[in-house]
């Protein structure tokens, strides 16, 4: 049976707890033996909103606002049976979307 390949892709508004969350999917990753590649940045993905602030006198005074995603890649190249059963079992930061492909 040929190895699998699993990539998890990390999103969240707050960089730290992306950083966090990737940080506790490694150490637990190595732990079970298998070899692991990342986290890696990815592109920031952001999203610009100005609003105008009053409809009626002051059309022409605007608020902006922006979200920032921030992108974190890890593939894990060599499972064994205790990896997938240590991702599955692991508690992450609320915040955090995680997507896991085989």
């Amino acid at each position: 049976m040929p190895k699998q390949k699993i990539r998890i892709k990390i999103k969240g508004f707050d960089h730290k707890l992306v950083d966090q969350a990737a940080e506790q999917i490694v150490e637990t990753v190595e732990r079970t033996g298998a070899v692991v590649s990342g986290p890696v940045p990815l592109p920031t993905r952001i999203q610009k909103y100005s609003v105008i602030r009053s409809p009626f006198i002051d059309k022409d005074s605007q608020e902006q606002f922006e979200i920032r995603t921030h992108k974190r890649l890890i593939d894990i190249i060599e499972t064994t049976s205790k990896t997938i059963d240590s991702l599955t079992g692991l508690n992450l930061p609320s915040g955090v979307e995680i997507d896991i492909k085989i």
